[in-house]
């Protein structure tokens, strides 16, 4: 999303923005930050990234377990972090990145989500903390938590299915 800071009065060059938004997205830059004499732009896609001064959970994550694959063609990027439908009309909730599954902010609270809990699309369901950094995931889908895939401190990749939601 486009945030101005400060301007000189003139007009958004909708052709330049347009430009930069598919450069962005060719090479995968979460943000960009532009700075011309008094002018600024700031440019910021994907989740909110959360970065927490101290590691709120003492979890010890097992070692990664080895993927299986197909063999078949790799999906695309965003087909793979996009929900998908599943057996009995199920979507399924997609990590976004590598890390470490948590299900609660700290080992002290609840869960984000269980089975049977609504979710709308700006709905936090989990944490996946990679290399410090601990990232709230939002549903982006609207239903009601069929089924958690993982368990609290696994694991996941990137793509790797972590809810069912029935729509």
């Amino acid at each position: 999303m486009a945030k101005e800071t400060t301007t000189q009065g003139g007009p958004f060059d909708v052709e330049k923005l347009r430009v930069l938004f598919e450069l962005m997205e060719k090479h995968k830059l979460t943000e960009v930050s532009l700075r011309r004499g008094t002018e600024q732009w700031r440019f910021r896609r994907g989740p909110e990234e959360i970065a927490y001064p101290q590691a709120p959970m003492a979890y010890h994550a097992p070692p990664p377990m080895p993927v299986a694959t197909s063999g078949g063609p790799p999906a695309s990027a965003s087909a793979a972090a996009a929900p998908t439908a599943v057996d009995e009309n199920l979507l399924v909730i997609k990590s976004p990145t590598v890390g470490t599954y948590y299900a609660s902010p700290t080992p002290e609270d609840p869960a984000f989500v269980k089975i049977g809990s609504q979710v709308g699309t700006e709905t936090i369901v989990c944490i996946i903390e990679a290399m410090k950094v601990f990232n709230q995931i939002p549903a982006e889908v609207s239903g009601t938590i069929a089924e958690v895939l993982v368990k609290n401190g696994d694991p996941v990749e990137f793509g790797q299915p972590l809810f069912r939601v029935r729509p």
